[in-house]
């Protein structure tokens, strides 16, 4: 099989997975932008850590944003304000100086290591922690902006793998 017809395959089988597991009994999340991708993240998405959604987020007091991505896609775009966190690299020591009562929105690219992240976090004692529903892809999806290292606006957005980036509907996709 070459890379593209996998590339294919596996974007095929996440739709597909995603709207039978809308069939599915799941804990209530927030809509998204599109029904696809809602299918999608239903199948995904556990529902260990509450939700947040990116309208919510919108209008809450700031909480601790945690962005648990690679550092190469941090350094791409990520919310303003974020702290990186990382997935494969995290340790409770980086979130040490955070009161355990602190508001925390952990999100990754679609909300899956974001959401792994922030049960750790929750296990550890942390009360307030929510997980951005959709990710920086819904973000982005429903107009947000999104910031460079150097806190200029952008709209690029690294889209983790060409298959993972079919839900990234905006901004432009970087691999």
């Amino acid at each position: 099989m070459t890379t593209c017809s996998f590339v294919r395959w596996l974007g095929g089988a996440l739709l597909l997975a995603g709207l039978v597991a809308a069939c599915r009994s799941r804990p209530a999340a927030p809509p998204t932008t599109s029904r696809l991708y809602s299918a999608m993240l239903k199948s995904l998405l556990k529902g260990t850590v509450p939700f947040v959604s990116v309208a919510q987020l919108r209008h809450q007091p700031t909480p601790v944003l945690l962005d648990t991505r690679a550092p190469t896609e941090f350094a791409v775009s990520h919310l303003r304000g974020a702290r990186w966190v990382g997935y494969d690299e995290f340790s409770l020591a980086e979130v040490r100086d955070i009161s355990k009562d602190t508001p925390i929105v952990v999100y990754c690219s679609v909300g899956v290591r974001s959401e792994q992240i922030g049960a750790r976090l929750r296990q550890a004692g942390y009360t307030h922690v929510r997980n951005l529903y959709g990710g920086i892809f819904e973000w982005v999806n429903e107009g947000q902006p999104v910031f460079t290292a150097s806190n200029q606006p952008t709209d690029s957005v690294h889209a983790y793998s060409p298959a993972w980036g079919i839900w990234l509907q905006r901004g432009q996709k970087v691999y």
